[in-house]
This record gives C-alpha cells, sequence and structure tokens, in this order.
C-alpha cells in the first residue's frame, strides 16, 4: 500500500499544488481519480468561493456557501460535499492509479467525508495522496495504521514520490 499526505503554510498554496499536480500526471497519461479544489477569489467583501474537480475531468461541485462577509463560520456545505463525494465515488469504478484528496480535513477526521474512498483506492492497488493540515495530521497517521509518509510540498516531491514503487511492489 502507497499512501503520502503533503501539507503547506499558505492559504489557497494545497489546493493549487494538488491540482497542477493532477493535471501534470493526466498529461503523463496517469489515471488520476478522487478530487482537487479549486477557488475563485472576490473582493475583500466576499471570500474565496470553494469549488471541486471531480477527477479526472470533472464535474465541478461549488462545495462553499456564502453566510454574508462578516461571518467566521465555517463556509463548507455538508450537502454539496455530500454530492461530491457521491460523484467521486461513482467515478471509482473506472481503473485509476492513483487517488487525490485535496484535504484530509474535520470530516474525514470524524470518519465521514471521503474517508472509506481512502480505503476503497489503497484495496484496488492504487497510490493515495492528500492534503492535509497541522491540526489533522496525526489522525490521518492513526487512520493509516501508520504507513501514510510525508512528502514535502513541492511539484518535483510529489512526482518523485508517485514514481517510486512502493515498498511491497
Amino acid at each position: 500500500m502507497k499512501i503520502a499526505y503533503t501539507m503547506t503554510e499558505g492559504r489557497g498554496e494545497l489546493d493549487l499544488l494538488l491540482a497542477n499536480f493532477a493535471e501534470t500526471l493526466r498529461l503523463r497519461g496517469v489515471r488520476t481519480s478522487g478530487i482537487v479544489q479549486i477557488n475563485t477569489e472576490h473582493d475583500s467583501s466576499h471570500r474565496c468561493d470553494m469549488d471541486v474537480k471531480v477527477l479526472p475531468d470533472g464535474p465541478e461541485v461549488r462545495i462553499s456557501q456564502y453566510l454574508g462577509k462578516d461571518s467566521k463560520g465555517c463556509r463548507l456545505n455538508p450537502e454539496a460535499l455530500e454530492t461530491a463525494a457521491a460523484k467521486v465515488s461513482q467515478s471509482m469504478e473506472n481503473p485509476f492509479d492513483i487517488f487525490i484528496l485535496n484535504k484530509f480535513g474535520k470530516q474525514e477526521a470524524d470518519g465521514r467525508g471521503f474517508r472509506d474512498m481512502i480505503g476503497t483506492a489503497l484495496d484496488k492497488g492504487a497510490a493515495v495522496l492528500v492534503g492535509t493540515n497541522a491540526m489533522n495530521e496525526q489522525k490521518l497517521i492513526d487512520f493509516s495504521g501508520g504507513i501514510a509518509t510525508s512528502v514535502a510540498p513541492t511539484p518535483e516531491a510529489l512526482l518523485a514520490w508517485f514514481e517510486t514503487p512502493a515498498a511491497s511492489e
């Protein structure tokens, strides 16, 4: 089994890194599955819209909800996330080489979201790459049984990880 995670510091950097990595793999003929996030920035009175793209070719689903310009609450729309998850699950019926998840976040840490799909991808022999943050890193490591490895957040490091055979191969 081959599972890794990566983390970045800046707002939106992880989303861009993983979306670009998925596109690089697609251009190389690698069969991808999963989901990457694409943010649409707005002026300072409205935070970005969060959209996800179901790999390999869509659709795109808006997973954020506008709560007002002064809102501090979570903008994630759980129903939209579940819609996206269902579309990813359906796409996993086709063969794929790698499963990419934009974020192992609170939903996954709590046993929901895309967590079961990570297991399904590993069971199918696909590599798994997830983005996460420091708050959920240990929960991801625990979920993976300690086999998830950290990969530096650079295109070169991600590609080197993907191209290196798993220990059991």
